[in-house]
C-alpha cells in the first residue's frame, strides 16, 4: 500500500488533490417509518419518559383511514396486558395524510380479555359525529386480543406485577398478538384496570367484540 506522498496529481496545475479516504461519511435523515415512540402507560404519563428510536412496526396489519376517534369508559378491566411503539400506514394517496407522509406513530396497547363499562366511540365526520355506545346496561363490553392504537390515553390506572423496560419482542403476557418488534421499549402485566378511560385511537382490532345494547347513531357532539 502507497503513502499519500507517492500519488500523483489529477489536477492541470500540479498540486495534490485532498486527501478524502478518513472524511466521515454524511448520514441521511432518518426516514420516519424507522422510528416508534415507546409505550407510555396511563399510569406512567406524568414521569416523562423519553422518547426512543428503534426498527418501526405496523399496530394493525392493514391501511388506517387517518381519522382519529374517540374511545370513552367509566372502567376497563383485563387480563394479559401489552404495550409497546408502533407506526400505522394510511392508504396510498389517503386525504388525510397531510404533512406526515401518511404516516401516525402510536402506542399500542393489547389486551388478551377485557371488559368495559358503558363504552362509548365518536368520529368526527366534519359537521355531526358517527357515536357507537354499548355496555350501558348490565351487561358490560367483552373482548379477547383487543389492540388499539392511539396517540392519547388518559385515566386513573392500575397494574399487577408490572415489567416496564422489556424489549417488545420477548413480551409474554398478553399472547402472540401482544409481541412487538426488537428494539422497541414496552410494558406488561398480568392485569390492568383503568377507571374513566379515554383514548385517542387510528385503529382497534380485536378477536371477539360483543356489544351489549349496542346503539349506533349521529349526534352534535362525541363522546
Amino acid at each position: 500500500m502507497t503513502s499519500s506522498a507517492e500519488h500523483t496529481s489529477d489536477r492541470p496545475d500540479g498540486s495534490a488533490a485532498p486527501d478524502t479516504g478518513d472524511a466521515p461519511v454524511r448520514r441521511g435523515r432518518v426516514r420516519a417509518r424507522r422510528a416508534a415512540v415507546m409505550a407510555v402507560p396511563a399510569a406512567a404519563v406524568a414521569a416523562g419518559l423519553a422518547i426512543l428510536t428503534a426498527e418501526g412496526a405496523l399496530g394493525v396489519q392493514f391501511a388506517i383511514s387517518g381519522m382519529p376517534f374517540t374511545v370513552t369508559a367509566t372502567e376497563l378491566n383485563g387480563t394479559g396486558f401489552a404495550q409497546f411503539g408502533a407506526l400505522d400506514e394510511m392508504a396510498e394517496g389517503s386525504p388525510n395524510a397531510g404533512d406526515t407522509g401518511g404516516q401516525v406513530l402510536v402506542v399500542t396497547s393489547v389486551i388478551r380479555n377485557a371488559t368495559l363499562t358503558k363504552l362509548c366511540q365518536s368520529v368526527d365526520l366534519g359537521g355531526t359525529n358517527l357515536v357507537i355506545r354499548a355496555g350501558e346496561g348490565a351487561q358490560k363490553v367483552t373482548a379477547s386480543d383487543l389492540t388499539t392504537d392511539s396517540t392519547q390515553l388518559s385515566g386513573d390506572a392500575a397494574f399487577n406485577n408490572i415489567e416496564i423496560g422489556n424489549d417488545a419482542s420477548t413480551l409474554d403476557k398478553a399472547g402472540p398478538k401482544g409481541r412487538g418488534p426488537k428494539g422497541v421499549f414496552s410494558q406488561q402485566s398480568d392485569t390492568v384496570h383503568i377507571a374513566n378511560l379515554r383514548q385517542t385511537n387510528y385503529a382497534t382490532t380485536a378477536g371477539v367484540f360483543k356489544l351489549p345494547g349496542l346503539k349506533l347513531g349521529f349526534s352534535e357532539s362525541g363522546c
